[in-house]
């Protein structure tokens, strides 16, 4: 496979790391819709099975931090191939776990291996030309968003019928697949870091200490994908309970729903033939806010959930394509370490989204997750008001 020097990138690539993003970042939320089943099976809390959604996402910016960075210090081909072994690896570890200890370490490692998309993103920004680089972005943020969210309808439908531990099972099986379709058609491309990996990783802090754009978009991503990360941890506990009295697989196909919304949000980057960008990410968060007046106000309709779902996807996947478009546009061959401290950020925020919501849950149920969506969103939007025009 040869990448096209005049386009900067083929079409064949873009699509080749679209697909195999959505089949690897699946492996993180599988889990959602299944926590309940997790529950019942090894008759521990709600609570408690929670906390493997939060270790999977604290492993996730884990695997950001330690892993990503080295996709400028290494080749990448050979670091994704490797990194696919281990995400296969924990996968069966965590089909065959008969003990909560098991899934919680098995669920820390699926996070950490499972930052592949991540490596592929600047792939596609570093190739592109700054004309294709919001559509090419967009394209493989497409694949990532379309696998998170069928991931849970999938997850939702494949625990009810056959049991969640069939999930991971299929899951291991799809990891061998991807790894042949790397091995065989990702380009090999040269690092651009020559020092040691401690000098790669003080330059990832100094990145993050003196880029402003980029500090700004991390923590409006972070607001924000905590703001849906709250949603959906939770989403499977309240619809079990009456008028909804749902299963897996009802909360699971939510992420169809929520589907529409990231398709819509992968073409966000056109909008920016009309509006500037940090106009759009206004919007996109006004979006996010709105969502969760459905979400509260009708939170005890179907409908109310849908809309709901269907808006916030749109308005956090939106944000982060053009939080990804502002600091990609940064002057720097660092494109995995810029990355880096964005995405780290980012599943900060969603952990924190998740553990909050948890506790919300716990006490005040629904209206205290909707506060924690809520206020999330308001500190993305307000900082972004703030500050936006000073990193100008």
């Amino acid at each position: 496979m040869q990448l096209n020097s005049t386009s900067g990138i083929s079409r064949t690539v873009i699509w080749l790391m679209t697909i195999i993003s959505g089949l690897v970042v699946a492996n993180i939320y599988y889990n959602q819709p299944l926590l309940s089943l997790i529950s019942e099976d090894l008759q521990v809390s709600e609570a408690a099975a929670g906390k493997i959604s939060v270790l999977t996402q604290l492993g996730y910016a884990a695997g950001l931090l330690l892993i990503v960075p080295l996709g400028d210090k290494l080749f990448r081909k050979k670091l994704i191939l490797v990194d696919l072994l281990l995400v296969f690896l924990s996968l069966v570890w965590i089909t065959f776990a008969n003990e909560l200890w098991m899934l919680y370490i098995a669920s820390l490692l699926i996070g950490v291996t499972s930052v592949i998309p991540q490596l592929f993103i600047p792939i596609a920004a570093e190739l592109s030309t700054d004309k294709e680089k919001s559509s090419n972005i967009g394209l493989v943020m497409s694949g990532l968003l379309l696998g998170i969210l069928l991931s849970r309808f999938i997850g939702g439908i494949v625990g009810e019928i056959w049991g969640w531990r069939t999930m991971f099972g299929i899951a291991s099986g799809m990891m061998i697949i991807v790894w042949i379709a790397v091995y065989t058609m990702l380009p090999a491309l040269p690092p651009n870091f020559k020092g040691t990996y401690g000098e790669l990783m003080k330059s990832v802090f100094h990145l993050a200490k003196t880029q402003p754009v980029l500090r700004l978009a991390s923590f409006r991503g972070a607001m924000a994908f905590g703001s849906l990360c709250a949603l959906f941890t939770t989403l499977v506990f309240h619809m079990e309970k009456p008028p909804f009295n749902a299963g897996s697989s009802v909360v699971g196909s939510f992420g169809l729903a929520g589907a529409a919304g990231a398709l819509a949000a992968a073409r966000v980057g056109k909008l920016q033939k009309i509006f500037d960008l940090n106009r759009i990410i206004i919007y996109a968060l006004s979006v996010l806010l709105i969502s969760w007046g459905f979400t509260y106000f009708a939170g005890e309709t179907y409908w109310g959930l849908i809309v709901g779902v269907v808006l916030i996807d749109l308005g956090v996947q939106s944000a982060h394509i053009m939080n990804q478009t502002d600091f990609f546009l940064i002057k720097s061959t660092a494109v995995n370490r810029l990355n880096t401290v964005y995405m780290v950020s980012y599943f900060i925020g969603g952990s924190l989204g998740t553990w909050l919501a948890s506790i919300a849950w716990q006490y005040y149920q629904w209206g205290g997750v909707c506060f924690v969506g809520v206020s999330m969103g308001i500190l993305a939007l307000t900082t972004h008001l703030l500050f936006s025009r000073k990193n100008k």
